[in-house]
């Protein structure tokens, strides 16, 4: 066909077709929903889900392809579940194990046995109570690591034990979305025509048998190839391969497990994503891949939002209430008692039951399969869906609760106990002036790092990531685990006595905002920036930087300095100029 032709027929397509429709309308909604919410001090989730709400077939308006968000959600799991075993940690686990493992087993049961009881209040058959109260029992991962960083509690006692108290609830879901399926014939009969005990174990057996299968060859083959795999493409210096490559083994692996093995999607990104977590290159392949997990992540939630129906807020009150009670009263009452129970402080017990005052994406994954086998009615989703959205709206409350309970009753670890640690919820200042600060332990933070070192200089890091966080306090290097854009990590930091500010960290935009408070808090500090581009050099300076060095400029120079020779080359690099001390 003639060239001609084929431009005439490509601009004669439509420009407007289901998929790219729901793609741009769901995104931008989510985008200005989550805006919203996060404006208002609300989890950005709630924003997305109520965008769904509002392109859902039970609103008016538009109505955006349902079968369409289904598959884009699916992708969207598939990458959660792959940032779920990315950051799984087993050494933390087994750090808390005495209190994790029996705590969290001993609350799911509770929050399960009591869902069962209100699904059957309801009128709805026991497989089905089976799911609803298993969905009711589990938190949200995203909404519990994102208040235990905001205070700061990640690296506490507390912090520690409620991080793996998630593990072990993701670890149990896991657990479900494999045997659920493999079981619905039995759940989904409500116990009428039950099958034989023998064909009950007979199909559990088979799925653990696959399941096994499928974990061994992971574990001999995927343990060597998977990393192989990720070395092979760094080495090869192509950061959209390597995205490419990354995206490639979370959906490979995932479609591959439910091809050959017919398990979930789920479990084989989980698996993925917790080989791939071994890998030295696990920090670079969770932070290369986190455009994508967020933006099909914020399409599953959307996806979820689609299925509520508004109405059950008026048909099924007392249901509903009944739902509330156990997610925002039972199970932090539960879990309060169990930490207590295990000898641990009131300070704790009353973190760890804050914490576990809400339900999320979990949820969200477990209460679709139900429906779509058949064994939940979609009445049970809708309760699960408010009971998320309400309980994420007032989980905040619950920790501005529980703080001024501790200041009022000085609730404390007390001195001695197996419990006691010192944390506040303001982070410590430290004791540091005329120092350094470093913003961003990676590549280039540490390469400063070395030299301050080297020279005697005395300073401190500022690190978001715990593993990057925990590697340099080995090295007995004063550390303060937060986001250098929170006001509150920048003045423990003591920017107001500090002479030189080192920003490290590759995003322009955050160094702006991080620049541009360290202005303020002292305007004779001298701020040295990184930056990729014009425009972030632009960016930087205009916020208080005094000193920008782009990369590829800098590269470009040290390479014409080596070929043709520098009367400077004696010098000090001028990121690294500590003589100003």
């Amino acid at each position: 066909m003639p060239a001609r032709s084929k431009a005439g027929i490509i601009l004669a397509m439509p420009h407007h077709t289901p998929l790219i429709a729901t793609l741009v309308i769901a995104l931008v909604l989510a985008f200005l929903m989550g805006a919203a919410a996060n404006r208002l001090r609300i989890s950005p989730i709630v924003g997305y889900v109520l965008a769904g709400v509002l392109v859902g077939p039970f609103t008016p308006g538009y109505v955006a392809d349902q079968a369409l968000a289904a598959d884009l959600a699916e992708i969207g799991v598939i990458l959660l579940m792959f940032g779920v075993g990315l950051h799984f940690s087993l050494k933390d686990l087994l750090s808390v194990k005495a209190i994790a493992i029996p705590g969290a087993i001993a609350q799911m049961l509770v929050a399960s046995l009591l869902g069962m009881g209100v699904a059957w209040l309801a009128g709805w058959p026991a497989g089905a109570g089976y799911v609803f109260g298993l969905a009711l029992s589990v938190a949200s991962t995203v909404v519990l690591t994102r208040a235990l960083q905001e205070r700061h509690l990640m690296q506490t006692e507390r912090g520690r034990i409620a991080v793996g108290w998630l593990v072990v609830q993701d670890l149990a879901m896991v657990l479900a979305l494999v045997l659920i399926p493999a079981l619905a014939g039995v759940l989904s009969t409500g116990g009428a025509s039950a099958p034989a005990l023998d064909d009950i174990l007979r199909a559990t057996g088979i799925t653990i048998a696959k399941v096994l299968a499928f974990v061994a060859l992971m574990l001999v083959v995927g343990q060597r190839v998977i990393p192989e795999i990720l070395h092979y493409v760094a080495h090869t210096g192509s950061r959209e391969l390597f995205r490419l490559a990354v995206l490639s083994i979370a959906l490979g692996v995932a479609y591959g497990a439910a091809q050959l093995f017919g398990i979930s999607f789920a479990l084989g990104a989980f698996f993925a994503g917790m080989i791939l977590s071994e890998s030295t290159l696990s920090q670079r392949a969770a932070e290369e891949s986190l455009p994508f997990r967020d933006a099909f992540a914020v399409l599953f939630f959307v996806s979820v939002g689609m299925l509520f129906n508004p109405s059950v807020l008026l048909n099924n009150p007392f249901s509903l209430a009944a739902t509330l009670i156990v997610v925002l009263v039972c199970n932090p009452v539960a879990a309060y008692l169990i930490v207590r129970l295990f000898g641990h402080p009131a300070a704790t017990a009353l973190t760890i039951g804050a914490s576990l005052a809400q339900i999320g994406e979990f949820s969200f994954i477990l209460a679709a399969l139900g429906v779509g086998l058949k064994i939940l009615p979609q009445q049970g989703q809708d309760l699960i869906l408010a009971g998320a959205i309400i309980s994420i709206l007032v989980n905040p409350l619950y920790f501005a609760v529980i703080t001024r309970l501790k200041a009022k009753f000085r609730l404390v670890e007390p001195a001695g106990s197996q419990a006691t640690i010192k944390e506040e919820e303001e982070i410590p200042p430290t004791a540091l002036r005329d120092h350094a600060v470093v913003v961003g332990f990676g590549r280039v933070g540490t390469i400063i790092g070395e030299r301050l070192r080297r020279e005697g200089k005395p300073f401190l890091v500022i690190e978001e990531r715990q593993k990057i966080a925990e590697a340099a306090r080995k090295e007995t290097l004063e550390v303060i685990s937060g986001n250098a854009a929170d006001p509150r990590v920048l003045v423990a930091a003591n920017l107001a006595a500090a002479r030189l500010l080192f920003i490290a960290i590759p995003d322009g935009f955050e160094a702006g905002q991080v620049s541009e408070q360290a202005r303020r808090a002292n305007a004779k500090l001298e701020i040295i920036a990184r930056a990729h581009s014009d425009a972030e050099v632009e960016h930087l300076q205009k916020h208080g930087a005094n000193f920008v060095v782009m990369g590829e400029r800098e590269i470009a120079l040290g390479m014409l300095d080596h070929a043709f020779g520098s009367p400077k080359e004696a010098k000090p690099p001028r990121i690294m100029n500590v003589e100003r001390f």
